[in-house]
């Protein structure tokens, strides 16, 4: 049990990215959609561009949307509206007619005409009646058919136009009198039927629309089939009419088919061996040339987060509307990795990217061919990051591009630019804007992983800092050395090239640790009293390496990056204090080595392996007596090559070619330090 939880102990790291993978491989899967996909491309009008296309199996030639869409409204149009009748009304108010006419009309008109307008009631009645009186407003066309329920038997059936409306029992009074000549008895019977007239037929809302679905239930959203291995469509031929709808339903078929019982595990599986393969592919990218942030979990665990969160985006905009897809600014990614890695990392995880996203967005050729485009542009446009003109100037860039080329395959579609959507330039600009949030993204991403990007980097190369101003006062002279060693470091950075900020930083904090004992070091003795004199070679020594051990502690209570601080751990190596050393062998045969060795470790980086080229020889070069440039060449060899020697340089990614280009910048700045003439022969 204890060998097996010393095991997992040594392999902690390995487990973890395979946990890592495997998390992030299983998210990007239930991100894809849960349906087939067809895997043509075609546009209305344009020629199809692929093989000549047969049928894969039995499907049904769908109606278009429009044609859906008439046919609905037909069948509303047509729809007959159901009112249900009392019958009781229309009785009750014969039975109350005759008191009401003797109540308005008087005994002193002669008795026929009372007999006339008693029956010119009574037709009054039965016309309100014939069909039925409304109890309410409807702003139904007057051409609806009108059925009319006696529960929920049919009774009458005609028209809306037909039926009284509350403000249409004047007009039937009028017209009813008119026909009679009585128009000047319309005072008398509209005052009799004001308070007489009921309304019998009431709206059966429910009833209606439940006819109304079940004829829309009815409708046929297919218009004809196609049989298996029936030709659809050959190559070149134009997609229109007939053709172009056919080809909709057979990729309304294909993203119609949700992943069901029989064949969700394998399309679920296919999808899994696609994204396990595109990120493996990342993983041994970053195990054979990007060793170091491949060892470093909280990198990987960076990188599989930033590609997880740009499908998340993604597919978040395509399930809400696909034709916002290009602001999503994917450029962002291959912008963070350069910040934070290096142009090679960063252009390798956008491709993977974007190959994976092809999974997920309509017309994915063209889409991976912009972002892909847009990638390299922007891994070829940006340098420097911290200087903003560039980041404005990359952004105007990637936008170009974007137009161009999404210009190139519309025309490439469409034959003609009459019919271009110039909406989606607008998409392109706001996803160029949108990029321009990478500069407070990596400042979140520091904070949150630890990680150091140029920008900060420019931030503690100012001298004006806190910490290099508390140096330049208790210690001037190591201040100055620091100075000169960045001045020396970054000149060689450049030449090799290595990452020149980094070194320059850590060539500036690289002797923070000397602000403890500061006058133990020979640049801040000022005064001629060394204070070495009356010390031990074994103490003095211990007092100039803990420098080192000190320079940490200072480092980490200021919060510098590690990255920063890997340059104080290593600047010396394992290198002896070679002075003490050597002192301390004159006063005794038995001397350990270790007593006089820094803790170390070696350097393991070219940045790193160039600080402790620069920090010797610009250290040792105080000691030049009568500089000239023969004596300088010999100098730097020999302080360089015993680096070699020792095998400082061992775990470090640099090469002797390299080192020889460092000598020769070092030669050169270190003669233009002490100004030598040219030598003359004698």
């Amino acid at each position: 049990m204890k060998d097996f939880v010393n095991k997992l102990y040594r392999n902690h790291s390995l487990i973890y990215k395979v946990l890592l993978f495997i998390s992030t491989v299983f998210l990007i899967v239930y991100l894809f959609p849960k349906s087939g996909k067809f895997k043509y491309n075609f546009e209305k009008g344009k020629p199809w561009q692929s093989e000549s296309l047969q049928a894969p199996f039995d499907f049904a030639i769908k109606k278009t949307d429009a044609e859906i869409a008439e046919e609905k409204k037909q069948i509303h149009d047509n729809s007959a509206l159901y009112f249900t009748i009392d019958n009781t009304i229309e009785s009750k108010i014969n039975n109350s007619y005759s008191d009401a006419f003797r109540n308005v009309f008087s005994d002193s008109l002669p008795r026929i005409q009372l007999v006339s307008l008693f029956s010119v009631g009574q037709e009054i009645i039965n016309n309100l009646y014939a069909y039925g009186v409304l109890s309410e407003s409807h702003s139904f066309s007057n051409e609806r058919s009108v059925v009319i329920l006696d529960g929920r038997v049919e009774k009458h059936k005609t028209l809306f136009s037909n039926l009284i409306k509350q403000d249409g029992v004047v007009s039937v009074i009028d017209k009813v009198l008119k026909k009679y000549n009585y128009s000047g008895y319309k005072t008398n019977f509209v005052s009799l039927f004001f308070d007489l007239i009921e309304s019998n037929l009431v709206f059966d809302k429910a009833f209606t629309n439940k006819v109304l679905q079940e004829e829309l239930d009815k409708i046929a959203y297919a218009r004809g089939s196609i049989e298996k291995d029936q030709l659809i469509i050959s190559k070149g031929e134009v997609v229109e009419g007939n053709k172009f709808q056919i080809l909709k339903s057979l990729q309304s078929e294909y993203e119609s088919q949700v992943w069901n019982e029989a064949n969700y595990n394998w399309i679920l599986f296919a999808y899994t061996l696609l994204v396990a393969l595109a990120l493996l592919m990342l993983l041994l990218f970053l195990r054979k040339y990007r060793k170091d942030v491949f060892k470093n979990n909280t990198k990987v665990t960076f990188i599989f987060f930033n590609i997880l969160l740009m499908i998340l985006i993604t597919t978040m905009v395509v399930n809400y509307n696909s034709k916002y897809i290009y602001v999503v600014p994917i450029c962002i990614l291959p912008l963070v990795f350069k910040a934070f890695f290096d142009a090679r990392l960063g252009l390798f995880a956008h491709v993977i990217t974007v190959l994976l996203l092809g999974f997920v967005v309509p017309n994915s050729n063209e889409y991976m061919f912009l972002q892909i485009m847009a990638g390299i542009v922007t891994i070829l446009t940006i340098s420097e990051l911290y200087k903003r003109a560039n980041l404005f100037i990359s952004v105007g860039q990637i936008t170009l591009i974007y137009i161009v080329a999404y210009f190139a395959f519309f025309v490439i579609h469409e034959g003609s630019v009459e019919t271009i959507k110039w909406e989606t330039f607008i998409w392109f600009i706001l996803c160029g804007l949108a990029t321009l949030f990478v500069q407070p993204l990596i400042y979140v991403y520091e904070k949150l992983f630890g990680l150091v990007s140029d920008v900060s980097l420019l931030e503690l190369s100012d001298t004006n800092s806190k910490l290099l101003k508390e140096l330049s006062n208790k210690a001037p002279g190591t201040f100055h050395h620091s100075l000169n060693v960045a001045n020396l470091a970054e000149a060689s950075a450049n030449e090799i090239g290595a990452n020149a900020m980094m070194v320059r930083v850590g060539a500036l904090y690289h002797d923070i640790g000397k602000m403890k004992n500061p006058t133990y070091y020979t640049e801040n003795q000022s005064t001629g009293i060394n204070p070495h004199d009356e010390l031990s070679s074994k103490e003095s020594a211990r007092i100039i390496t803990d420098h080192v051990i000190s320079g940490i502690e200072i480092a980490r209570k200021n919060n510098l990056p590690d990255r920063v601080i890997d340059f104080i751990r290593t600047h010396h190596g394992t290198s002896v204090v070679y002075y003490f050393y050597m002192k301390e062998k004159k006063d005794f045969e038995d001397v350990s080595k270790l007593d006089f060795s820094y803790p170390g470790p070696k350097p393991f980086s070219k940045e790193t392996a160039i600080l402790m080229m620069c920090d010797s020889v610009e250290a040792a070069s105080k000691s030049l007596k009568e500089p000239t440039s023969t004596k300088i060449d010999e100098f730097v060899e020999n302080i360089i090559n015993k680096q070699i020697e020792e095998e400082q340089f061992l775990n470090a990614n640099i090469t002797f070619k390299e080192i020889q280009s460092i000598k020769k910048v070092l030669k050169h700045k270190l003669a233009n330090i002490y100004h030598l003439r040219i030598e003359y022969p004698e």
